[in-house]
């Protein structure tokens, strides 16, 4: 029984490729091997294993049809223009940017704006990146700091169906694994327009008592942009792993840090008017500078009848950011920059107890989970500036946010053909805040519990159905928790709730009857109690209302010939608030049509490729809808060349086709000089970069 737990849990943690860990066990196919799995079977048979697609997603492996995993090979094989484009990867996604390279992503997903992050959870090697109570905006999520060359996986999951997933999680969620070792050391010069550099090397090596992984990436870009953008980035990674293959640790030290200026979306009227081009700038000096540094333990035990699991994690990160969205409508003299500026502590754990049984003959499988964060933040404030330098403090002080999340799941094979899995979550969250506007400071605390529910039928003809449905939450900014009073105009406010309510089903399908053809599809829905988010550029709560989203996604990945692999993912939803009101019942930037696909030519005698393009269309920018984006579509592509075993050139092209088209559109009031001091009502934009070309030049040793 000790070999059988053993491959299974290899299994389900997702030692393929790298020898890679994944971040949590996969229940499915541990209930799968436990049942079939013959004790002749051993970590050999597993090492043999070649994977051929791109998603790990067969039969067996999911407890819903929009889970599944995203592998290494497809992760190196597709060009990417920044590093957060790797959560394009996850089906329906769309990662894009309206400010400099070393700002968080926007990102869209089911009907979401999720702005840069709010109900879509991310963790990377275990540890969470969703910021709660940012200086910019709440649930920012940052991953510059990763190095794409060191992930063996991304596990993702679609909705509030999974008791393991807490606050930002409701819309879905991203976990990205790292490698242990790699079978060779890669480095790479990466070169292109607009003064692109890239240097990448990262190695394994074998120590007496375990492997130590290193890397380390350093990044220039000065862009397209009439003013250069001077982005310079530098990541550096060790990740030490030890014990055996049933009781693994690593321990993982990142360090991080970048400096940009940033051209932000800008007013169509001054295109119009020839005061600027599309990569111009109206605020020249802005942008900013961050930094992260991390140290993170991770270990698991496997045991005669489960699998406990610990991650722990200390995260130092400071961020001071540069914006001017509005111009001179607020300060007809200085401008209306502002510094939004943070120094944060995280400390936190996660672990969890699975344990493999029986229940009147039935298979089941118990897991109980704690997870406990706490965010030190010693300065969080939003200052008035011209230029880079304060001028005026409009809200200040230091933030404490706890948060304790404590899950219990239940798996349950009922019949060869029926799963069940039940879970329930319970979440407390408590902040402390001290502002210097009279009346904001202040502390509150708050719970919420969250059922989960999955039915999982089949396989019948290799062909699954999988029913979910779920409640979860978001938190809300801590200062928009305690505020009272406005901090710009000092007129009385109401507080937000701390934790709001989200609840979401969906039924689908998943197949494989047509050979070297993985298929999906997903009927969903997801109401949210309060669209209200907290406005780091105006250190104010936005009031607004409880909201419905219903969708259908189509996801396919098909292995036509050995060396030939396509991706086609279609996504299809609508948002609305549920409460009329006069003004409208969109929702701005709820995107409704998203399409990707992917042709990757894995292996062509010499010769290797991959074609992507995806497309998101049309968003309502008011409430009334008057107002619309339009769509936008992006072709990026690869060629690349086998020059001997070791050696390999590539050229990436991005926007193939040289579309001008916008990354992010927002209809809103801003002024420039010599207009009305109402300012004036426009669309504004941020441009995608033209065609650009990227040579890069690697080498494995």
């Amino acid at each position: 029984m000790f070999q059988l737990t053993k491959l299974a849990t290899l299994l389900g943690t997702g030692f393929i490729l790298f020898g890679a860990r994944a971040a949590e066990t996969d229940t499915p196919q541990l209930l799968a091997q436990n049942k079939n799995a013959t004790a002749s079977q051993s970590f050999e048979t597993l090492k043999k294993i070649e994977i051929q697609g791109n998603y790990l997603n067969a039969i067996g492996t999911s407890d819903a049809a929009s889970q599944g995993s995203v592998t290494a090979q497809l992760i190196a094989s597709r060009p990417v223009l920044r590093a957060g484009e790797i959560l394009e990867f996850v089906p329906g996604l769309i990662v894009t940017q309206h400010s400099g390279d070393g700002k968080a992503n926007q990102y869209f997903l089911r009907g979401f704006n999720l702005d840069h992050g709010t109900d879509f959870a991310t963790f990377i090697d275990g540890m969470p990146v969703n910021m709660p109570s940012h200086a910019h905006g709440i649930g920012y999520s940052d991953i510059n700091f990763m190095i794409p060359e060191v992930v063996s996986r991304i596990d993702y999951k679609k909705g509030p169906y999974y008791a393991g997933e807490g606050d930002f999680s409701s819309a879905g969620s991203a976990r990205i694994n790292f490698a242990n070792t790699l079978p060779k050391g890669i480095a790479s010069l990466t070169v292109g327009e607009g003064e692109y550099g890239r240097v990448v090397v990262v190695n394994s090596t074998v120590l007496p008592t375990g492997n130590l992984l290193y890397g380390l990436e350093a990044v220039h870009n000065n862009g397209p942009w009439d003013v250069p953008e001077h982005f310079h980035k530098l990541n550096g990674l060790l990740r030490y792993s030890f014990g055996s293959s049933d009781h693994p640790t690593t321990i993982t030290a990142m360090a991080y840090q970048a400096k940009w200026n940033a051209t932000d979306q800008i007013p169509q009227r001054a295109v119009d008017q020839g005061l600027i081009d599309r990569f111009g700038t109206i605020s020249p000096t802005d942008g900013g500078d961050t930094a992260r540094y991390s140290l993170s333990f991770a270990t698991q035990y496997v045991q005669e009848d489960g699998v406990f699991e610990l991650k722990a994690y200390a995260i130092q990160s400071r961020l001071n950011l540069f914006g001017d969205f509005t111009y001179f409508l607020n300060d007809p003299v200085n401008g209306d920059q502002v510094e939004q500026a943070e120094r944060r502590r995280v400390f936190g754990f996660d672990t969890s107890q699975s344990w493999m049984g029986k229940l009147s003959g039935m298979e089941t499988i118990n897991k109980f989970g704690i997870q406990v964060r706490q965010d030190r933040i010693s300065q969080l404030g939003l200052y008035d500036t011209l230029d880079r330098v304060r001028l005026n403090t409009v809200q200040e002080g230091p933030v404490r946010q706890t948060s304790a999340g404590l899950y219990f799941e239940n798996t349950l094979q009922w019949q060869p053909w029926l799963r069940s899995i039940a879970g329930i979550r319970h979440d407390l969250m408590k902040v402390d805040v001290e502002s210097n506007v009279p009346g904001n400071s202040g502390h509150k605390d708050a719970s919420i519990t969250s059922p989960k529910l999955s039915l999982i039928l089949g396989p019948w003809k290799k062909t699954e159905l999988f029913a979910n449905y779920g409640e979860s939450f978001h938190s809300n900014d801590a200062r928009g928790v305690t505020s009272t009073v406005s901090p710009r105009s000092l007129t009385p406010i109401d507080p937000a709730s701390l934790l709001v309510k989200t609840r979401g089903f969906e039924f689908g399908a998943r197949t494989e009857i047509i050979p070297g053809l993985q298929s999906s599809v997903a009927l969903w829905q997801l109401k949210l109690d309060s669209e209200l988010v907290f406005s780091g550029d105006a250190a104010e709560t936005e009031p607004n209302r409880p909201s419905k989203r219903t969708g259908i996604e189509w996801n396919n990945h098909y292995i036509v010939r050995p060396w030939l692999l396509v991706d086609f993912d279609l996504a299809l939803s609508q948002a609305h608030f549920t409460e009329d009101d006069p003004v409208g019942n969109y929702v701005p930037g709820a995107v409704n049509k998203v399409a990707s696909l992917g042709v990757t030519l894995t292996e062509f005698g010499p010769w290797f490729g991959q074609f992507q393009v995806r497309y998101f269309g049309p968003r309502p920018l008011i409430e009334d809808n008057s107002q619309r984006s339009k769509s936008t579509s992006l072709a990026y592509a690869r060629i690349g060349y086998k020059i001997n075993q070791d050696w390999k050139v590539s050229l990436d092209i991005f926007n193939l086709f040289n579309r001008k088209a916008s990354d992010i559109d927002y209809y809103y009031t801003s002024r420039l000089p010599g207009e009305s001091l109402s300012g004036v009502d426009d669309l504004h934009f941020h441009p995608v970069e033209p065609r650009t070309f990227r040579m890069t030049l690697s080498t494995q040793f």
